[in-house]
């Protein structure tokens, strides 16, 4: 019960932090909330990513909130170590989720306007992976399971690992070739998607 009592405050904590706050500070610094939530036509790939990606927070809310209704852990999950670590690897993802945000400055944004053209950001956290805050997302996701490790808090990580790779394969790097051209293929196939030397490009 305490152990998921603190991922539901862990959640709650770092979806103020990652969406509330960072939003009202873009706003602050830009006048521009960096918020672009328009998921495409229903049915696309796009849109499916979207919805996934909300459903995928959804079920991490409800992942600890079930532990705290009685909802039995898995067994091959529920471990001392895992009570451990996991409150340690959950921290380390959010305070890597906003460094990442941050190094993003006015370039900041949540969704894609496919017609919108910002400054393309490679250097702090993004030197060493193309997608540090979707990276740092499921370490924080990993790590509030292991605190509360019921199969809704597990679906809730399958579900934003596959919604994280629907959006960047097929909605964020298609828009990024488009928009950035040869700069972004030649960052793309220097730096990992999303682990360092994972998922580059190959130059054509």
């Amino acid at each position: 019960m305490i152990a998921a009592a603190g991922a539901l405050a862990l959640n709650l904590t770092a979806l103020m932090l990652a969406f509330g706050w960072r939003t009202l500070a873009q706003w602050r610094a830009t006048g521009d909330t960096g918020l672009r939530l328009d998921a495409g036509p229903p049915g696309t790939l796009r849109w499916w990513a979207k919805i996934l990606f909300v459903a995928a927070l959804v079920l991490g809310v409800a992942g600890p909130a079930a532990g705290l209704a009685g909802l039995d852990p898995i067994g091959a999950l529920d471990h001392r170590w895992a009570q451990v670590t996991g409150p340690i690897i959950a921290i380390l993802g959010i305070g890597a989720v906003l460094v990442a945000q941050l190094n993003m400055g006015a370039s900041w944004r949540i969704g894609v306007d496919p017609g919108e053209r910002t400054a393309l950001v490679t250097g702090g956290a993004f030197a060493v992976s193309r997608n540090p805050i979707f990276a740092a997302m499921a370490v924080t996701s990993t790590g509030l399971t292991l605190m509360a490790p019921n199969p809704v808090a597990v679906v809730a990580t399958v579900a934003l690992l596959v919604a994280l790779q629907a959006q960047v394969r097929r909605v964020e790097e298609p828009y990024l070739l488009r928009a950035h051209g040869d700069s972004y293929a030649a960052y793309a196939a220097r730096v990992g998607r999303f682990v360092p030397g994972l998922g580059r490009l190959a130059l054509e």
